[in-house]
């Protein structure tokens, strides 16, 4: 027959699963923070690379307008 365990055994499994789940959460909120920032820096790149293909285009702004609605 399988022994039972103690209430202390249980509640040190309970306190290390619990301080892994955080370190995890935590970890994640990094990642997300990370892929967030990463995310914007790719936004702005291709802002920039719009924007400066634009201007080299000679176009108006108008122009540009109807071109994107079409």
């Amino acid at each position: 027959m399988a022994r039972s365990k103690s209430i202390s055994t249980i509640d040190n499994e309970i306190s290390k699963i619990t301080d892994e789940i955080i370190k995890l959460r935590r970890k994640e909120e990094l990642l997300t923070e990370k892929l967030q920032s990463l995310q914007k820096q790719k936004k702005d790149y291709e802002v920039k690379q719009v924007m400066d293909a634009f201007q080299k285009s000679g176009k108006s702004l108008q122009e540009l307008l109807t071109f994107l609605q079409v």
